[in-house]
C-alpha cells in the first residue's frame, strides 16, 4: 500500500474529519508544530539516561498525537470517539513531575544555557518548539475556540520539558564527576 495519496498535490490537506484546508492554514501550522515537537521529543528520548524520563516521554509522545488529532479536527467530538481527551489528570502528571524534580535539583537564580548534555540539549529544543506550538495554538484559538485544558496542557508541557532537561543535565554532570574521580583513583593506584 502506498503512503502517498496525491490528494495534497494542489496545496490542500485533509483534516481528521475529512474537511480539506490549505496546507498553510493557521490550523495546520498549529497541529503541524505539535507534530514537529513530538518528533523532537522522540529524538530527546533516545538520548535520555534517566529511565523515568524515558518512560515519561513515551507517555507525552502518545499525548501529543491526541493533541494534534484534536487540533486537526473541524469537529473535535468526532475525534473523541476514537481517542481519549487530554484532561486535568494529564496536566497533573506534568505538574507532579515538575514539582518533584524542582525539589530535587539544585536551585538556580539565573538563566541557563540550553543543555549541558545531549539529552538536555534535545529536550530544550523540544521545549522551544513546544513554545512556538503554543503561540500558534493560541492564535488559532482566537479564530476557533480550543478547549482550555488543551491550552493549559501545552503551556505546562514546555515547563515540564525544561525541568526534564535540567534533570538530564544534572544526571550527566554527576556521572562525569564520578568518572573523573574514578580515573584519578585508578591513575593513583597505577602509580603506586
Amino acid at each position: 500500500m502506498a503512503i502517498y495519496t496525491k490528494t495534497g498535490d494542489k496545496g490542500t490537506t485533509s483534516l481528521f474529519d475529512g474537511k480539506r484546508v490549505k496546507k498553510y492554514s493557521e490550523q495546520v501550522e498549529a497541529y503541524g508544530t505539535i507534530d514537529e515537537c513530538n518528533s523532537y521529543l522522540s529524538v530527546a528520548q533516545k538520548f535520555c539516561q534517566i529511565p523515568k524520563n524515558i518512560e515519561l516521554l513515551e507517555t507525552i509522545q502518545n499525548n501529543m498525537f491526541i493533541v494534534a488529532g484534536e487540533l486537526a479536527s473541524e469537529n473535535p467530538e468526532k475525534f473523541y470517539g476514537k481517542s481519549h481527551q487530554i484532561s486535568d489528570s494529564d496536566i497533573k502528571l506534568l505538574e507532579d513531575v515538575i514539582d518533584e524534580y524542582t525539589d530535587q535539583l539544585p536551585e538556580i537564580h539565573e538563566f541557563i544555557l540550553p543543555g549541558k548534555s545531549m539529552a538536555g540539549a534535545h529536550l530544550h529544543l523540544a521545549r522551544a518548539v513546544c513554545r512556538r506550538a503554543e503561540r500558534l495554538v493560541v492564535r488559532w484559538n482566537e479564530e476557533v475556540p480550543v478547549r482550555p485544558v488543551l491550552l493549559k496542557y501545552i503551556n505546562r508541557l514546555s515547563d515540564f520539558l525544561y525541568i526534564l532537561a535540567r534533570s538530564e543535565d544534572d544526571f550527566d554532570q554527576k556521572n562525569q564527576m564520578v568518572d573523573e574521580v574514578l580515573k584519578r583513583y585508578e591513575k593513583e593506584l597505577g602509580e603506586d
